[in-house]
């Protein structure tokens, strides 16, 4: 019996909505699996949305959404500590939780059960890497086993981190923490390449216009640093760049629209990956209005337990 419906996709395919309403009509609660969203004032560039945590004039209850303070290293670690917290709260009112995300390791640490640890800073580790390029810490990186996920390694600083990671489980295996497995329904959503690349064009367009540079600018002002926000990828990284005066409005406009979109197939490839790996994703018409795609959740829900 399915303890956890996990709803998947990349980056503009409508993966917030869907859960909001599949859970006000379970009446449960759900629990993001975003890497960024568990930041605090980090709320136009994560695309957190809390709007819409609303369905049909009922609230619905979402968890691991601004949790830490920016400038904080949230880690795998943390985030399967918080994930079980929430998770156990919502499965004793007899609920079953909804899962919804795009970091496709947060989401893989939760169904596949990965045993962690928590992860000490390296320094020797880290200066030996320092002036090895994205491209070659990628390469390291893929040495290891296939845990860590590439859409979270945009950046030289994220890409040593995982690295870090990867070599202090390496050594310390004896030390791996147990996570328990979680029969879970998986959803998984995907839209036409065109008309993903029009949907990341006009969310950025918007997004701009919302405030994102000044929510950037607000942060910087706040005392986090530059090199934290740059560390987050993306709009972070981008927008940062630009407020700090090392890269022109218009470039960072193209630059960041081509990494949403190169960011979306990234994680495409990762979901697919997770396919081979094991877990079954039930890809669901994307083009269905939203009743039918939860009566079609539910429907899948229904005969697994009937």
């Amino acid at each position: 019996m399915y303890e956890l419906v996990t709803i998947l996709g990349p980056t503009a395919c409508g993966k917030t909505h869907l859960a909001v309403a599949l859970a006000a009509r379970l009446k449960s609660e759900v629990i993001s699996g975003d890497s960024r969203q568990v930041y605090r004032r980090m709320d136009i560039g994560t695309g957190k949305d809390l709007s819409e945590y609303t369905y049909e004039g009922r609230n619905v209850p979402y968890h691991l959404i601004d949790i830490v303070e920016p400038g904080s290293k949230y880690t795998l670690f943390h985030f399967q500590e918080d994930f079980l917290k929430a998770f156990r709260s919502i499965r004793e009112c007899q609920r079953i939780p909804v899962f919804c995300g795009g970091s496709g390791l947060y989401l893989e640490s939760v169904l596949k059960a990965f045993s962690l640890s928590p992860v000490p800073i390296n320094e020797p580790l880290r200066a030996s890497l320092s002036n090895k390029s994205l491209e070659e810490l990628t390469s390291i990186l893929a040495s290891f086993r296939p845990l860590h996920n590439n859409t979270d390694t945009d950046t030289c600083t994220r890409a040593i981190r995982a690295i870090e990671i990867e070599t202090y489980n390496k050594e310390h295996p004896q030390e791996l923490r147990s996570f328990p497995s979680i029969p879970s329904l998986v959803i998984g959503l995907d839209v036409d390449r065109e008309i993903r690349r029009q949907r990341i064009a006009n969310r950025l367009e918007q997004r701009l216009k919302e405030g994102l540079v000044e929510e950037i600018r607000s942060l910087l002002e706040s005392g986090v640093s530059a090199d934290d926000l740059i560390y987050y990828g993306l709009e972070y990284r981008f927008v940062t760049l630009y407020v700090i005066g090392q890269m022109g409005y218009d470039e960072m406009v193209e630059r960041l629209r081509i990494a949403i979109c190169q960011f979306a197939k990234r994680q495409m490839t990762w979901f697919r990956g997770m396919e081979k790996r094991g877990i079954h994703i039930h890809w669901i018409d994307n083009t269905m209005d939203t009743d039918s795609k939860v009566d079609t959740i539910l429907s899948l829900l229904k005969h697994h337990t009937s």
